[in-house]
């Protein structure tokens, strides 16, 4: 699986990922003797892909990622959500690889990872890359849930929009209107609102999901065997009301609701 970010840092690595799931300091938050991580458990980042959102705290910052370098135990490539200009002074000047525009919630702890600082691309090699359409079904501001089974394969028992796998030859769009028709045996044309593809990470898959939304007066939905029940939903309630939605789908659907109302 390839993730397209931003280059920051020149150069290429690889390595298995210590991941922190918060701001990081490198002054304060790592030793620059050793690498050990001062923060939660204890880890070690030298020789590993170190991945955290973004960089905080005191401009020395960058001089303990150099004095990592210094002392052999700096990173081997670093990948940020968003790049902050202490962490990429440090990597830049310690020749650590780094990239950033990255989602790192789609990466988890111990994933092998080829980073290309000059293409501004990473690999996890141990993920499998599948292309999903996600359609959100609306009737009078309610927007169409499905409950998928106990026993499915991805996601048992949480509440979905109308989704499923891109087959290959089609397009997202056509495979949206396949998929709603299979599940609801509901009948729509083109979608009314759409926005870029957004990457949800289930065990050793990563889920490219291709939102859609359509606006229809009236549905009916008759289900197949994928999904065993349905609700109208409002769309406040996607977020905190229904257990167990499917992530990002109350993020995806506001964001289309937004672009349709635009």
């Amino acid at each position: 699986m390839i993730l397209r970010g931003r280059a920051i840092s020149p150069g290429r690595a690889e390595g298995s990922v210590v991941k922190v799931d918060e701001a990081f300091s490198f002054l304060g938050g790592v030793s620059g003797s050793t690498g050990d991580l001062n923060i939660g458990s204890k880890k070690n980042i030298s020789g590993k892909v170190f991945v955290f959102p973004k960089g905080k705290g005191s401009t020395v910052g960058s001089f303990v990622v150099y004095d990592l370098m210094v002392h052999g135990k700096a990173p081997a490539a670093i990948i940020n959500r968003e790049a902050e200009t202490i962490v990429a002074t440090g990597a830049v000047i310690s020749s650590v690889p780094m990239v950033d525009s990255v989602d790192t919630d789609v990466i988890a702890e111990g994933d092998e990872i080829a980073v290309d600082g000059d293409e501004g691309t990473i690999e996890i090699k141990n993920a499998r890359h599948v292309r999903v359409v996600s359609s959100a079904i609306l009737v009078e501001g309610k927007i169409l849930l499905l409950r998928r089974p106990a026993d499915a394969k991805s996601f048992p028992d949480a509440w979905s929009l109308v989704a499923g796998k891109i087959e290959p030859g089609e397009d997202p769009e056509q495979a949206a209107r396949r998929e709603i028709f299979e599940e609801t045996q509901i009948s729509v044309s083109d979608p009314d609102a759409s926005v870029p593809p957004v990457y949800v990470r289930e065990g050793d898959v990563i889920w490219e999901v291709f939102p859609f939304l359509y606006r229809l007066d009236k549905a009916d939905p008759m289900l197949n065997h994928e999904n065993t029940d349905f609700i109208w939903a409002e769309v406040g309630d996607l977020k905190s009301k229904i257990p167990n939605t499917v992530p990002l789908t109350h993020k995806v659907v506001s964001e289309m609701l937004t672009s349709l109302k635009g």
